[in-house]
């Protein structure tokens, strides 16, 4: 390996490491605009400068590798000065520079206490300016509807234009002109088409790019910050959730390597909203027809007086898409010391959790294992919607890598090329038997992953479908050794949740589709939905409905008894992502109103019921007992890898396909939940998007 002599300091860096970053092994800081480790080298703002020895001027530390320099007379190893004489001068130039036509408007700008031209203004610029010319303004663009734009500060650092490029991987966003001329901007002044639009603003050292929803609202020193995650998707990404007098205002994405690295998608960032409109903050009870306002008690004693104690069969139990795994256990408690069978978590038809074990649906080859994979197979899945983050994974795979990608299912827009392997489920039994050349591919293919998506799993003939991609992984030497490419992309946290929490029927109870079933027929008379609101639910006909959850959504318009619970941004609580890594969610402000924990909410309930033995007076007691059932939900942060063992059960059952083309199981990215049916700036993002509204709606 190259050596290299830095402030005195000599390091051997491994060949291909940038100046720049082997200054930073040992442990010199050197400052920078445009450089991004995750980034192409664009070279653009020379803030980077260093001296190296023998060399006729400062160097671009970020553009240069260790093995351009030259060694010394003698063949000593080459040196290289961070904090001399000339590497200051050359900062402060550059500052000096920069400055020229930078408005100056700190007081006003939303990126005032976060900016990095702040910052290094401070720590490497001059304390005045040569410049006493007219300050060159530039017009706005407009790129995105969440976007606010203030141009004169831009720097032409290209960190926009590169995200857009290598992550988001497509070429909305460029510069335009020469010089002084130059322009950041979309070439057609439309929006972006991207969902992660959001992270470039985390990217604009200078406030060039701000986010409009946040505008004004307030400065980073009056925020509360508390780190957690995600569950907007199933991808659980980290976030941090700022706020202000118990007020989410903002939502961060938090570094994680091997789940979303440091991007998060829009719809992450912008629901904060919806986390407060159309709260549930009081318990209603439902009298003639009409909602009226009514305390705990009372609304304890009507489910009381409601559940058929003496026929616990007629009861059922339902978990929706954000319940947590405290929550999912002490529910299934519940309503097993109660008698009650009928309990389930999943969609109707998505047998998830019966044949296959854990390997069955849980995405084994781990989110970061896309990085490793040679050959990947989509079916019935659009991740750039389903999972956008980990969308820019299978790009990066792609792009870097050349990795073949096939698709079974109706044709989607995504940011690399595909083969369009057919859209029904004959062509997936195919593939099972061994024909085509894609089958080829994957055969070849030293880490073939194949990616089942829900749109696949919630059809009546789903369990057939999973099947097949069972014996299509066995059959491809997708499952073998420590590689596991089978895998299910969940688009909820709250599925794989409550599948490992153990929330599925008890011995001879029906699943959500039996239910409906015998709702529908009288055959079940209470409902108890635990957030449970994208389902069927005008089939519960005359059933006594209990809705405990968060929003005013479809689940609270069929109950006769609402009780108000907090949301994972309200509580400390498990959930597990789509790849069975279970993570903390921290409490950052505190429920609305009378809203409770959903865990005590169940407790009362089980007390009211007579079931006080079901009941846990404390989160560590319910953890506890959680852990002894489900012991690799202790393991925070961390993925216990499934036995692949059960896939070839999985692979060996069958039954009838139908001939429907594969559909996502998303159909609206920006409205597919309670939390985003509730937030203004996505409900008018999905208008902006299906053409219903003009593209400022979202400020």
């Amino acid at each position: 390996m190259p050596k290299v002599i830095i402030d005195g300091v000599e390091i051997e860096a491994p060949d291909g490491t940038t100046l720049l970053q082997a200054c930073e092994m040992a442990g010199k800081e050197v400052p920078r605009f445009c450089y991004h480790e995750r980034l192409s080298v664009a070279g653009n703002c020379r803030m980077c400068l260093v001296e190296v020895k023998g060399m006729p001027k400062p160097m671009a530390s970020c553009a240069l590798s260790v093995n351009d320099l030259r060694p010394g007379p003698n063949g000593e190893p080459p040196e290289v000065f961070t904090e001399s004489e000339v590497a200051r001068k050359a900062r402060h130039g550059v500052l000096e520079f920069l400055l020229i036509n930078h408005p100056l408007d700190c007081p006003i700008c939303d990126q005032g206490g976060e900016c990095d031209l702040q910052d290094q203004a401070l720590g490497y610029g001059r304390n005045v300016s040569r410049f006493r010319e007219a300050k060159r303004a530039v017009e706005e663009r407009y790129i995105h509807p969440l976007i606010a734009t203030f141009m004169t500060r831009c720097i032409k650092c290209t960190r926009c234009v590169r995200f857009i490029a290598d992550v988001a991987g497509i070429g909305d966003l460029g510069a335009t002109g020469r010089g002084e001329d130059v322009e950041i901007g979309t070439y057609l002044d439309e929006a972006l088409n991207t969902e992660l639009a959001g992270n470039i603003v985390d990217l604009c050292p200078v406030g060039a790019l701000t986010h409009a929803p946040y505008a004004y609202h307030a400065r980073p020193w009056d925020l509360t910050r508390t780190e957690t995650i995600d569950l907007m998707d199933g991808m659980g990404s980290n976030i941090r959730v700022d706020s202000k007098f118990d007020r989410v205002l903002r939502i961060q994405p938090r570094l994680h390597e091997d789940i979303n690295e440091e991007w998060i998608s829009d719809k992450t960032r912008y629901a904060w909203d919806g986390l407060r409109n159309r709260r549930l903050d009081a318990c209603w009870v439902k009298e003639n027809g009409q909602f009226r306002r009514a305390t705990w008690e009372e609304a304890l004693a009507r489910i009381a007086g409601a559940f058929p104690k003496d026929a616990p069969e007629k009861a059922a139990g339902l978990a929706g898409e954000f319940v947590s795994a405290e929550e999912a256990f002490a529910f299934r408690r519940t309503l097993d010391a109660l008698g009650v069978k009928n309990v389930d978590c999943r969609p109707p038809h998505v047998k998830l959790g019966e044949a296959g074990g854990r390997a069955g649906y849980l995405f084994n080859a781990t989110i970061a294992g896309i990085d490793a994979a040679d050959a990947i197979l989509l079916i019935g899945s659009n991740p750039r919607f389903e999972a956008a983050v980990l969308n820019t994974r299978i790009h990066r795979a792609w792009f870097d890598r050349d990795v073949p990608i096939g698709v079974i299912g109706e044709k989607i827009d995504v940011t690399y090329d595909y083969t369009h392997l057919g859209e029904t489920p004959d062509t997936l039994a195919d593939l099972a038997a061994g024909k085509g050349d894609f089958f080829e591919a994957l055969k070849k293919a030293e880490r073939p992953l194949i990616v089942l998506g829900m749109g696949a799993l919630r059809r009546p003939d789903g369990e057939t479908i999973r099947a097949l991609a069972a014996k299509l992984a066995l059959a491809c030497g997708a499952v073998q050794g420590e590689w596991n490419g089978f895998c299910v992309l969940h688009t909820q946290a709250g599925l794989p949740t409550a599948l490992e929490a153990g929330c599925l029927p008890g011995q001879g109870g029906l699943d959500t589709a039996g239910i409906l079933a015998a709702a529908e027929k009288g055959d079940v008379s209470f409902v108890w939905l635990l957030g449970a609101d994208e389902l069927p639910l005008e089939a519960f006909g005359n059933a006594f409905v209990v809705y405990q959850g968060t929003h005013g959504d479809a689940g609270a318009h069929v109950a006769d008894v609402i009780l108000p619970a907090a949301a994972w941004t309200e509580m400390n609580a498990t959930y597990v992502n789509t790849e069975g890594r279970p993570q903390l969610a921290l409490r950052a402000v505190l429920p609305p109103g009378e809203a409770r924990e959903g865990w005590q909410i169940i407790a009362d309930v089980a007390r009211a019921l007579g079931a006080e033995d079901a009941a846990f007076g404390a989160a560590a007691e319910l953890r506890a007992a959680m852990y002894e059932q489900a012991p690799q939900l202790a393991h925070i942060d961390m993925i216990t890898l499934p036995d692949p063992a059960g896939l070839k059960a999985l692979a060996e059952s069958g039954g009838a396909l139908g001939g429907a083309s594969l559909k996502s199981a998303i159909a609206d990215f920006w409205q597919d939940s309670a939390v985003a049916r509730a937030s203004d700036i996505l409900r008018r993002m999905g208008a902006i998007a299906r053409g219903d509204e003009n593209r400022e709606a979202a400020e």
